[in-house]
């Protein structure tokens, strides 16, 4: 096999298809992912009241289940997946400073990061918005597409390196998949979700601004995510990073805010 020749035609392929399609020929799509992501939740919750660990009446759930009830009907005029979304949150009792979402609007929040951070219900948001931007733009399945290419790469790499540099090959093109492919694919998803949770929020009447008291929060928190090596290597971007960013997005955000109706933004 020609690797040059193959490396060039998946090129191509890339152009023209991009991630999301590489992933439904890989068997992901937006359906079945979407129908194993709510199989998976349905799984959770179930283990998660056998532990007693589901919490469905504190006041920070109380908090988070607001929050998502006002910001749902803004996800779902966002939602342009072709697949309706059946929007659910959980929150759960934790310490740990968490919160995710699965394909098809799954929404899990850990108590920790709410209670750790003491976090108001603008900063709430926040998560909220860009754990559902995450969603709808089916980072999930982009990751999945990705990761399929490089696997492709690597794969083609290891046969076409391993003769030419000996049993090095293999381990190197693994080494630049993880730091060359991999990791900035993801920082580049986090920093979409920061920007449409931005506008979200502000679309529902929360004020942006409450997204850099969130990652100043954060950062306070740990400050381990600023060192260099830990910015290269990590999948989000550093604190700092992202806090200048979001400053940037602030007055489109904020023109959202302004021009949300007074009946949204009266909580």
């Amino acid at each position: 096999m020609n690797y040059k020749k193959t490396l060039a035609c998946l090129a191509v392929a890339v152009s023209f298809t991009g991630c999301t399609t590489i992933a439904d020929l890989a068997g992901a799509d937006s359906a079945t992912l979407n129908l194993q992501a709510t199989q998976s939740y349905n799984a959770m919750l179930k283990d998660a009241q056998s532990k007693q660990v589901l919490d469905t009446k504190s006041a920070t759930y109380q908090k988070v289940n607001r929050v998502f009830l006002k910001m749902k009907p803004f996800a779902d005029q966002m939602n342009q997946t072709g697949q309706a979304f059946d929007w659910k949150v959980a929150v759960i009792k934790s310490k740990e400073i968490n919160a995710y979402v699965a394909p098809g609007g799954k929404v899990v929040f850990y108590t920790g990061i709410v209670e750790t951070l003491k976090l108001t219900d603008d900063e709430v948001a926040a998560i909220m918005g860009h754990e559902m931007v995450h969603a709808l733009e089916e980072h999930s399945k982009n990751k999945i597409g990705a990761t399929a290419l490089t696997n492709l790469a690597v794969g083609i790499g290891a046969q076409y390196v391993g003769n030419a540099a000996g049993g090095y090959g293999a381990t190197l093109l693994d080494l630049g998949s993880q730091f060359g492919v991999g990791l900035p694919y993801s920082r580049n998803l986090e920093s979409r979700a920061d920007k449409g949770g931005l506008v979200m929020m502000a679309k529902a009447g929360y004020n942006p601004e409450a997204a850099i008291s969130l990652w100043t929060k954060m950062n306070a928190n740990d400050n381990r995510g600023n060192d260099a090596l830990s910015k290269f290597m990590s999948t989000h971007p550093s604190n700092n990073d992202r806090i200048a960013a979001m400053k940037k997005m602030m007055p489109e955000a904020q023109q959202y805010y302004k021009n949300a109706s007074p009946a949204v933004v009266r909580r």
